[in-house]
């Protein structure tokens, strides 16, 4: 995969999210990973010792507020950054290129792991069908009191897993919003398992 930052462009982005305001490390890898749609998500080892070089450079100033160190852009950072503007909007047009790639990428990852799942469940359902009719060899267990245990245990398991699903949902976005990606991805997978499950019935 091509880099999502061009050389020296992910220096100058962090100058123009300074300029916002002081930023810790960790604020300023979620700003870029909400930025990307959370399709990508620098390391401290990408952020830390560029902010470092930028502090060498006199572009941006620390400050200590507790256990964090907060960074703040300076006067040169400032002029630095006007000087280059132009040039940060081309940074910000690779930057939704990044993410659609980046996007696409997961997109299509999503679709290669569902042809697996589904092949995985419709071998799944094949056994437990096969299971089912050597146990009732009298006719389909859906008639059958066992028959009716097991769609009772099956609308269980519905339930369960939506239950589940929300709850990790609500968890998630109250400390991070939802994402397109994100969204995109769980409409992906649940029209999936809904076609995985309707073949194995």
């Amino acid at each position: 995969m091509p880099p999502v930052f061009a050389h020296g462009a992910l220096r100058l982005y962090l100058l123009a999210l300074l300029e916002a305001g002081p930023k810790h490390g960790y604020e300023l890898i979620k700003a870029l990973s909400d930025r990307f749609g959370g399709t990508y998500s620098p390391s401290a080892g990408t952020i830390y010792p560029r902010l470092g070089k930028l502090e060498e450079e006199g572009l941006v100033a620390t400050e200590s507020q507790g256990r964090r160190t907060n960074y703040r852009i300076t006067a040169a950072g400032l002029a630095e950054l006007n000087s280059r503007r132009e040039e940060l909007e081309t940074v910000e047009n690779d930057i939704a290129a990044s993410v659609r790639r980046l996007a696409d990428d997961l997109r299509a990852d999503i679709r290669s792991n569902m042809r697996g799942l589904r092949a995985d469940l419709a071998a799944t359902a094949e056994a437990a069908r096969t299971a089912a009719r050597s146990a009732d060899p009298a006719g389909p267990g859906r008639y059958t009191a066992e028959g009716q245990r097991m769609l009772k245990e099956a609308e269980m398991l519905l339930q369960a897993f939506r239950d589940d699903m929300r709850a990790e949902l609500r968890l998630n976005t109250t400390a991070r919003p939802m994402t397109p990606v994100a969204l995109e991805t769980v409409r992906t997978v649940l029209d999936q398992a809904r076609v995985s499950i309707r073949n194995s019935l």
